[in-house]
């Protein structure tokens, strides 16, 4: 990497994902870069408090509960032992682990970037300063993420809380966990703290949980999270907390009933604000919205003409770290090499990772409804489908909308084992702007769950309760 220097073709402000994309890709390009981090330790909430060690709990979570709860005739098994601290300590090993060979290693390698740890703010219009130091580029690149509401609960603060940084941290297991929110982080913390044997209740705001979601794969999921002994309350709202005896009462509202709860932990999960306070936007003139969030175009592009923003920073749908790192290459090159990048959102997919897990591509049912006025839509429950009666997992549901004159496929949703990695196949049917009759020509390898797109299809056509195995 270069000594530091103070004046640059490109300055990234922020040490994720998205912010190490556009660096990689400046740096391909010959561009002598600087990326200033300012907020958690290099490669951002990715691989430090969001996908990396989340997903490492989710693993151990899931292969607890299905050691207990395998459902084959025959074989009993025992847990001799389960460490909460060891368990969340290893998560931490690992996040190290990743961070090292993932970022620190990648920057030794970039002969064109310069990385400093400090908060940047503009002193002008293409100017910074970090901790005094003044640096200057010809563009910007904002991709400093985004932090974690805090509602304005009352007593909440003198209380304590945890946010998903410190929920991935503790040492000390809580008895009791109250979440806040239903979106993917809060149930999959939520189901990671159950598993573990924390009894914990779900207050959701709105009517359904992850409302966003495909309403009948969502409906089952939250029926599956109830049936592993989480408590959802739907139409709630907290109102206060205080402390009594070391614990946390909470007051909330369901329907408009007031109740209390006991807790040891609440876990807020309510969504993010854009990380921009600190930044001095004003010295530049780059627009935010209510949310904080930099306002771009769909080539990430901001209202000042030097600078850009990427990642959940922006204003722009929030797929996480699905398309936080394409978002920093594509808009590396929109800078320097005057292409037109953009994503199409639509055809992203999303996943919440509980087990068995949500994932989801293209338009819901009430989306298309709304778009288009209609919907041809079909949902096969996997008690059809051969392999998930073979591994015990009928729980499991997938819906597929298509376009009632082109037959299209429109959208694919997914309550799977595994669904995150099932989507893929869908991503790409969407992308292409695949038919019906094109699944139905496909031949799936039997027995697998990835049949269900093809069962999905087939409900299009025939009564799939009459069909043999091999489809």
């Amino acid at each position: 990497m270069n000594t530091i220097e103070t004046q640059y073709d490109l300055i990234v402000l922020g040490g994720g994902a998205s912010a190490f994309a556009a660096g990689i890709k400046a740096n391909e390009l010959g561009k002598k870069t600087l990326i200033v981090n300012g907020g958690l330790p290099t490669g951002g909430t990715c691989v430090n408090v969001g996908c990396v060690p989340s997903k490492i709990l989710l693993h151990a979570a899931e292969t607890l509960h299905h050691s207990k709860n395998h459902g084959i005739p025959g074989v009993e098994l025992e847990v001799k032992h389960f460490d909460f601290k060891q368990v969340m300590e290893h998560e931490m090993g690992m996040v190290e682990m990743f961070r090292g060979e993932k970022y620190r290693k990648v920057l030794e390698n970039l002969e064109h970037v310069t990385f400093v740890e400090g908060v940047a703010a503009f002193s002008g219009a293409h100017e910074i300063e970090v901790d005094g130091k003044k640096y200057t580029a010809e563009k910007f690149v904002i991709a400093t993420g985004s932090t974690a509401n805090v509602p304005p609960i009352e007593g909440l603060c003198e209380a304590g809380y945890l946010t998903h940084i410190e929920a991935l941290q503790i040492t000390e297991q809580p008895e009791d966990l109250l979440v806040i929110g239903a979106g993917p982080v809060g149930l999959e913390l939520a189901q990671v703290y159950a598993r573990f044997g924390t009894k914990v209740t779900i207050l959701q705001h709105h009517e359904r949980i992850f409302p966003q979601g495909e309403q009948d794969l969502i409906a089952q999921l939250h029926n599956v999270l109830e049936g592993e002994g989480i408590v959802i309350h739907t139409n709630a709202e907290a109102k206060m907390v205080r402390m009594e005896g070391g614990k946390k009462v909470v007051t909330f509202s369901v329907d408009g009933i007031e109740q209390e709860i006991i807790v040891d932990d609440i876990l807020l999960a309510a969504g993010k604000t854009a990380n921009t306070d600190t930044l001095n936007l004003d010295a530049v003139g780059v627009v935010t919205d209510e949310r904080k969030a930099v306002v771009v175009d769909e080539h990430f592009a901001t209202n000042v003409p030097h600078v850009f923003a990427v990642g959940d920073v922006t204003n722009l749908p929030m797929r996480l770290e699905t398309t936080a790192g394409h978002e920093g290459t594509l808009v590396t090159e929109n800078m320097f090499e005057g292409k037109q990048n953009k994503i199409v959102y639509n055809e992203v997919p999303f996943a919440i990772f509980t087990d068995p897990g949500y994932a989801s591509v293209g338009l819901t049912e009430e989306a298309q409804m709304e778009r288009d006025g209609v919907c041809a839509c079909r949902t096969v429950p996997f008690t059809m489908l051969p392999k998930a009666g073979i591994i015990g997992r009928t729980e499991g549901m997938i819906k597929m909308g298509v376009d009632p004159k082109t037959q299209e496929v429109l959208g694919v949703h997914i309550l799977s084992p595994n669904a995150a990695d099932l989507i893929a196949e869908a991503m790409v049917l969407i992308k292409n702007k695949n038919t019906i009759d094109d699944i139905l020509s496909s031949a799936p390898v039997f027995p697998t769950l990835s049949e269900a797109i093809k069962y999905a299809a087939l409900a299009f056509r025939k009564d799939i309760s009459q069909l043999s195995c091999c489809t």
